[in-house]
Parts: C-alpha cells; sequence; structure tokens
C-alpha cells in the first residue's frame, strides 16, 4: 500500500500498485467517501490486505462505514471484503448479483447485508444519489460503474485505467504520451473482444457516460482526471475498438512477475 490521499472534498483514495514486468505499474485504487453515510468503492487486493485495513480504519472508525460498493468480483477489488464486514458491524455490500453469486465461491454475504443494483438503477445514500452503468471495457460480466450526482464523482471500475512507470496522483503530473499508451494497453488487454465488437454498440455507453458531464473520473486504475481532461479520455476510449487485440507477449517474463507479486506480499 501507498499513502492515502484526497482526490476531492471527503474523497480518500487508497492506493496500491501491481507491477506488470515489462510495461510498468498497474495502479489499484479503492475510494472512500466519508461525509453522509460513508462509502466504500472496492476493497483493495489480497496480497496487501492488512495494510489496505490500516489505511481505511486510519480515516474511518468501522463503526461509521455504512456502504461497500463492489463494482466487480476481481479480487483486485474485493480482496479485504470478507475482513471488512467482519470488523464494519453496520455497512453493507452494494454490488450487481452476477458479482455476488461469484464472490459467494469465496465467503458468502448475508442477505440482510446486501443490495443489489444493475446497469440503469438508482439508489439514495443518505443525501446522495448513485446511479448505475455498464463501463464501456471491462472484464467481468457484473462489472458496474457508479455516478455520484451529488459531486459528479465517475467511479469507472477497471474501465480508463491505464498503466505507467511512476505511479501519480493526478492525470496532470503525467506526460500524456505514457497515459495513453498505457491506457490503450489496460483498456485492450481487460476486454480483448473490442477487437470484435461493432464500433458504433461500444460507443453507446461511451456516450452515455460522457453525458453525465463528470467533474472528475476515478478509474481502479488510474490518476484522478478532473473536468477539463476527461473528455479526452471519452474520445481515446472511442477509438479502442479500431484497435487490435492486445495480448501479452510470448517471451513475458513469468518469474519476474511472481517475483514482484512477493515483493508486494512482503
Amino acid at each position: 500500500m501507498k499513502a492515502s490521499y484526497t482526490a476531492g472534498p471527503d474523497i480518500h483514495v487508497l492506493p496500491s500498485a501491481l507491477p506488470i514486468p515489462g510495461l510498468g505499474d498497474q495502479p489499484v485504487n479503492a475510494f472512500l467517501v466519508r461525509s453522509g453515510q460513508p462509502f466504500l468503492v472496492d476493497t483493495g487486493m489480497p496480497v496487501d490486505r492488512e495494510g489496505f485495513l490500516n489505511s481505511l480504519w486510519s480515516l474511518i472508525d468501522p463503526a461509521d462505514l455504512r456502504w461497500v460498493v463492489v463494482t466487480h468480483d476481481d479480487r483486485d477489488h474485493t480482496g479485504a471484503l470478507a475482513r471488512i464486514l467482519e470488523t464494519a458491524p453496520n455497512a453493507k455490500v452494494l454490488a450487481n448479483a452476477i458479482s455476488v453469486t461469484r464472490i459467494s465461491e469465496e465467503f458468502e454475504i448475508p442477505q440482510e447485508r446486501l443490495v443489489t443494483a444493475n446497469p440503469g438503477s438508482h439508489v439514495k445514500i443518505g443525501d446522495r444519489e448513485l446511479s448505475f452503468h455498464r463501463p464501456p471495457t471491462f472484464d467481468s460480466p457484473g462489472t458496474l460503474a457508479v455516478f455520484d450526482h451529488s459531486d459528479g464523482t465517475l467511479y469507472s471500475s477497471d474501465s480508463f485505467g491505464t498503466v505507467v512507470e511512476e505511479m501519480t496522483h493526478e492525470f496532470a503530473d503525467l506526460a500524456e504520451e505514457e497515459f495513453f499508451h498505457g491506457f490503450e494497453v489496460l483498456n485492450r488487454a481487460i476486454a480483448p473482444w473490442t477487437a470484435l465488437i461493432d464500433e458504433e454498440k461500444f460507443l453507446r455507453p461511451v456516450r452515455g457516460l460522457a453525458a453525465l458531464n463528470p467533474a472528475r473520473l476515478l478509474s481502479a486504475h488510474g490518476p484522478t482526471v478532473r473536468a477539463d481532461a476527461v473528455p479526452r479520455l471519452f474520445d481515446a476510449m472511442a477509438r479502442i475498438p479500431s484497435l487490435p487485440a492486445w495480448l501479452p507477449g510470448a517471451d513475458l517474463d513469468l518469474e519476474a512477475a511472481l517475483d514482484a507479486q512477493e515483493s508486494l506480499a512482503g
């Protein structure tokens, strides 16, 4: 885990990184919103679970956490979920039913602590309204992007992420060539089907999210992107289906990848 930082009023980023040999670091972010009925978007990786929990509970008392929004069931988004539910007695899970079913392969979320949502759903959390959307790129069928109408924040799950040589908090702090190169790699890697899809159909969720006019875009795998730059990411996403599918090279250094994972665990 790296030190938490803020992306907006009461929005705390809990960042980590997954080293990808030959490419750089894939950011792995979760987000804590402390105002109103506090909620957490995703729960980090199993490999740094203890560091994630230490960082989370330094920011909020477990009894005060009210919601855990799970964008999808992949392990880098649910690594600390079971422990959080054990420790935060008032927290409910908000997720897609497909994700919940897949999570149940490991542990069960009590029905009374569960609220399910689909793309198109709207859920009130205190004085906040969250709407749920299918992001343009995804690698799990239960994936949801979340838009907070109270402050204009789009939590885009894996979509709009990147791979970078050096982690930064802000899009503006990265060389744009580096960001968009990593952007094209990551968004094709998690969704190789984009090379097969009808481009007009692909553009529908891109346009739908753009119409929300987000004040900030927070990807689980990227830096904070603020209003003036957000449209550029939508433009870059619209080009993804015109690109060939991306696959790792046959000479990917698997040993280096495993060593990087072990260094995270240590």
